[in-house]
């Protein structure tokens, strides 16, 4: 009997050492979260390149996307700036999910023969608002807009136009965000109307603007520009009354001006996310490159 329970007690103390190795083994290997992110960016998305910012005194990254045949043709392409670069291209990278701009020209090359360039450029993080919001803040800070703009159109415009298959002219140059960045490009195009003639605005933040009716008065469109604007109905706050009354005042203004070519795209339960402004990319960038584009200029 002694034999028997010193057997059975072995038998028990051999059975936990095993398990206690096996838990404190499976202790050391770090489980994969469920919603890990992944890297989604096509093959056809660059590594980013850095960029010093003169007038600001600090660096940035750019993310450049390029057509599909643009290693194997000597064609020169549209160009199309985007703010907020990290949410573009690639999941791993957003913060609030992508536009997945990739797919979508990818897509469109072959559906439409539209192609172009897209350059992201990074936010600043926590110089965001700063950077994108064109006017003072009591509550956010000084803006830094116009240095932020300095950079895209005299340091990145330069590099790309000469590093890149670009088209140069405004007629093939374009600007577009969201939300602050939406707001930033509309300011951008009127105050760099020679760079810039398409003009993507999505949700723009117009409840940020000092005053934003006066801005629009003292800076018309005087040179040929096409605006893609959006909205969701369920963006929340004063997003789409503000909106609205921008949208009348542009109307207004530009009844009679052959220079201005606007559509107001409102779209219904949509929110402020990048869910909702990737849905409308595409046609966006239809609307405001396809009349225009142009893939046969050979590189001279």
């Amino acid at each position: 009997m002694i034999t028997i329970k010193k057997t059975i007690s072995a038998l028990f103390i051999l059975a936990l050492t095993f398990a206690l190795g096996w838990y404190v083994s499976s202790l050391s290997v770090t489980p994969k979260p469920k919603d890990e992110k992944q890297h989604t960016a096509a093959d056809n998305v660059q590594n980013p390149i850095t960029l010093e910012m003169t007038a600001l005194n600090r660096s940035r990254n750019l993310r450049i996307y390029l057509p599909p045949n643009y290693n194997t043709t000597n064609k020169r392409y549209p160009v199309l700036y985007m703010h907020d670069a990290q949410n573009l291209f690639d999941e791993f990278t957003s913060y609030s999910g992508e536009w997945g701009v990739d797919e979508a020209l990818n897509t469109l090359a072959l559906s439409h023969q539209l192609e172009l360039i897209v350059v992201g450029i990074d936010n600043g993080e926590d110089k965001r608002i700063t950077e994108l919001n064109p006017w003072d803040h009591s509550k956010y800070g000084k803006s830094e807009t116009d240095g932020y703009l300095d950079f895209i159109v005299n340091q990145v415009k330069p590099y790309i136009d000469e590093h890149f298959h670009t088209l140069k002219d405004r007629d093939n140059t374009g600007i577009m965000g969201s939300s602050l960045g939406g707001i930033t490009s509309h300011y951008a195009a009127l105050k760099h109307p020679l760079t810039f003639g398409k003009v993507g605005v999505f949700s723009p933040s117009y409840w940020i603007a000092s005053d934003i009716t006066t801005f629009l008065q003292q800076h018309t469109i005087e040179l040929p520009q096409r605006y893609f604007f959006l909205m969701g109905e369920a963006e929340g706050g004063e997003m789409l009354s503000d909106f609205n009354k921008v949208k009348a005042q542009l109307k207004t203004q530009n009844t009679d001006n052959p220079n201005a070519d606007l559509i107001f795209i409102t779209v219904a339960h949509g929110k402020h996310h990048e869910s909702m402004w990737r849905t409308q990319f595409s046609a966006a960038v239809l609307w405001l490159f396809q009349p225009s584009v142009k893939t046969t200029n050979e590189i001279k």
